[in-house]
């Protein structure tokens, strides 16, 4: 159980109502904090270029991919983030935390419109804290890992291990000017306002028909290129979901210090 100052605003989720006494709201298992708040300190968007129907594969059927030239586009947010704090919460009482997520550009329909977003099959975390209520009171259920990241302001190297042994995650790099030439985007506004439009999110939870939503808002949105020397996903690097003809590593982003917020947005069922 969470105890808050009861004058910030509380979102009842499924079904749950807050506890009150003396002045303070207590938040049970069931209920999320509406938005939350800090600083992304560093964002790799990992993104591969994959043939669309192997793509859909790997989706839920609600979901189709958002194509970019004819390809679908998967990858790994790479994020570490600081201060992380319920709004209106001073920076000092902010948790910092190392985090991976594996994700799909997606589309579907919903109230006979067309919505953008992104699918995330999995999510891993340093933190003990976002294991134990992501999805809970914070958006979005996590699995534990750990995490080894070596950085200067211009070059990267990162490695993270799930503790289930089911998933690790390689990539080292340095920052460019411009994308790669082989890229399916053209340029780097273009590749920049294709992830852009992606703010909403839906994960995976425990629950085979429910999807956990959430929305990233940032202060400013800029990123830049990272060179990629050495990439690895063992879930991108399965034969099985991805045969070798129909995946490729397209490129990377970097995006560092800028504030932000995570708001809470209604569930999706499937």
């Amino acid at each position: 159980m969470l105890a808050i100052p009861t004058n910030w605003r509380q979102r009842h989720h499924r079904g749950s109502s807050p506890t009150v006494r003396e002045g303070v709201l207590f938040l049970t298992a069931d209920m999320r904090l509406p938005t939350i708040q800090g600083i992304i300190r560093r964002r790799i968007l990992a993104n591969f270029r994959i043939d669309p129907q192997v793509m859909q594969r790997q989706l839920p059927s609600r979901f189709r991919p958002k194509l970019h030239n004819g390809f679908a586009v998967a990858g790994i947010c790479l994020i570490r983030l600081e201060h992380i704090r319920p709004r209106l919460m001073p920076e000092i009482v902010g948790l910092n935390s190392e985090n991976a997520a594996h994700r799909v550009a997606v589309l579907w329909d919903e109230d006979g419109a067309e919505r953008e977003g992104v699918f995330i099959s999995r999510r891993d975390t340093s933190s003990q804290l976002n294991y134990l209520l992501g999805g809970r009171i914070f958006p979005g259920e996590h699995h534990q890992a750990s995490f080894k990241v070596e950085e200067s302001p211009s070059e990267i190297r990162f490695a993270m291990k799930s503790a289930d042994a089911e998933v690790s995650v390689e990539i080292e790099g340095n920052i460019v000017k411009d994308l790669p030439s082989s890229s399916i985007f053209s340029s780097l506004p273009e590749a920049s306002s294709f992830f852009e439009g992606g703010s909403l999110g839906y994960s995976v939870t425990r629950e085979l028909d429910r999807l956990d939503g959430w929305k990233l808002e940032t202060k400013e949105w800029r990123v830049e290129p990272l060179q990629v020397t050495r990439v690895y996903s063992t879930y991108f690097s399965d034969d099985e979901k991805f045969p070798p003809s129909t995946i490729e590593f397209d490129h990377a982003l970097i995006m560092r210090n800028v504030a932000h917020e995570w708001h809470s947005a209604d569930d999706l069922y499937v």
